[in-house]
């Protein structure tokens, strides 16, 4: 015979709102169990199953408003042993004070005053939850809901309830742990929130345009190493004035040849001299973050733009190489770039990148680290400005430069000793041969 199920003694709760119907007919049950939800002006609070069994029927729904004595559900018991095991009377309802969102938002939260003591079951905090508990606390939740939160690991405080008034049921926990663990970056405990779906026609005419594989890699990378590398940019210019004369004297004897001499190569040879002067711009961190690996060759990336996206192929023992070795292996390497031909390899090793940017314009800008790597070079368009040599000023062409590195490997005085020794070698490429 099913067994009618009622409201307990809940001290001075009348007339309360059922907020969540925790159980459905068919359900097997336990002791204890949470059945329904319900909330007051002061407080939340779950009432729990006298015994166990089997849901028949159900009595109330959500929005009803029950007092004790109030029918809640039809139970069809279980088991004589089960039975004989459970409370002969009710347990005491859970109860938890509500926070002031739930009630009326200008006056905090009253204390929650059951009249009978709370039966809250210990609850084991998953070791691996980050869990601000003050922010936790103040979550519009029911005590099950925040059971299921701790079990899982979940921080109430950043989950948004979609139930009455805001509250966080059980499905938006769920909703919360599936959207991080969709996200790139959720296996590094970064917990970003995800971008809201938006549907952008509302406002006028719109195509959509899928990214090409490069443009996804690319962005998986860069957003990785953004959101893991602490990034510090120095900031710094190079009088290249010399530099570019030489360049040009090079680069009308070479043309008949059928090679373009450019400054990225200059940069590339003063990138390693600066590199054999501060060993740790020639390093990694390895997997640990604890070892730093000192690398003994000098292998420079450089930033290639292709109509297809960002690709860094990397020129291997620059400091073996002369600048006509550069300038030919540059060209190759451009021609490869455009016609898709780079093979994974051949951007694998890198020491540290070069992305210059000064054929395009642009004063300067923060490149991101080309994690493994700790340091990347960015070079904006030189300008011709007017420089004080002591006596009067006098026009020269001034090479903006911006250093990213990582902080964790390089402090801000070494960054700054990079780019000073680096504009002393490009102001003078008779250093190139130190």
């Amino acid at each position: 015979m099913a067994k009618e199920i009622f409201v307990p003694d809940i001290g001075d709760f009348k007339d309360v709102e059922v907020i969540e119907v925790l159980v459905g007919v068919g359900d097997t049950i336990d002791v204890d169990q949470s059945l329904i939800s319900v909330e007051s002006d002061k407080a939340a609070m779950e009432i729990p199953a006298p015994e166990a069994g089997v849901v028949k029927e159900m009595k109330i729904k959500i929005g009803d408003h029950i007092s004790k004595g109030s029918l809640i559900l039809l139970l069809e018991p279980a088991a004589s042993e089960a039975s004989a095991a459970s409370a002969p009377e009710a347990a005491a309802p859970k109860v938890e004070a509500a926070p002031a969102a739930a009630s009326v938002p200008a006056q905090p939260p009253a204390p929650a005053k059951p009249a009978a003591p709370v039966a809250a079951a210990p609850v084991r905090q998953s070791p691996t939850a980050q869990i601000d508990e003050a922010g936790f606390a103040k979550a519009y939740a029911s005590p099950s809901v925040r059971k299921f939160a701790r079990e899982l690991g979940v921080d109430l405080g950043k989950v948004d309830g979609s139930g009455r008034k805001g509250r966080i049921i059980h499905e938006d926990v769920q909703g919360f742990v599936k959207r991080v663990l969709s996200q790139p970056a959720a296996a590094g405990g970064l917990g970003v929130a995800p971008m809201p779906d938006i549907d952008f026609s509302q406002w006028g005419a719109v195509e959509s345009k899928p990214l090409t594989k490069i443009n996804k890699l690319t962005g998986q990378f860069l957003h990785r190493n953004w959101v893991t590398v602490p990034h510090v940019t120095q900031f710094d210019e190079s009088d290249i004035t010399d530099m570019e004369s030489f360049r040009k004297e090079m680069a009308a004897e070479y043309k008949e040849r059928g090679i373009k001499i450019t400054p990225l190569v200059f940069m590339m040879k003063a990138v390693v001299s600066a590199m054999k002067q501060y060993p740790r711009f020639n390093s990694s961190l390895d997997a640990t973050g604890e070892n730093l690996i000192m690398k003994s060759y000098f292998n420079i990336g450089i930033a290639v733009d292709t109509p297809d996206g960002l690709v860094v192929p990397v020129v291997r023992d620059v400091d073996r190489k002369t600048l006509v070795d550069l300038a030919v292996e540059l060209g190759e390497i451009s021609v490869k770039a455009r016609d898709k031909k780079l093979k994974p390899g051949d951007m694998q090793g890198g020491c540290l990148t070069i992305s210059s940017l000064g054929g395009i314009g642009g004063t300067k800008f923060t490149p991101i680290v080309n994690a493994p790597e700790v340091a990347i070079l960015g070079v904006s368009r030189a300008k011709m400005q007017p420089v004080w040599n002591g006596k009067e000023f006098e026009p020269r062409l001034m090479l903006p430069l911006s250093l990213s590195y990582d902080h964790r490997v390089i402090d801000g005085a070494d960054g700054a000793r990079f780019t000073s020794f680096l504009s002393r070698v490009l102001s003078d490429t008779r250093r190139l041969l130190l």
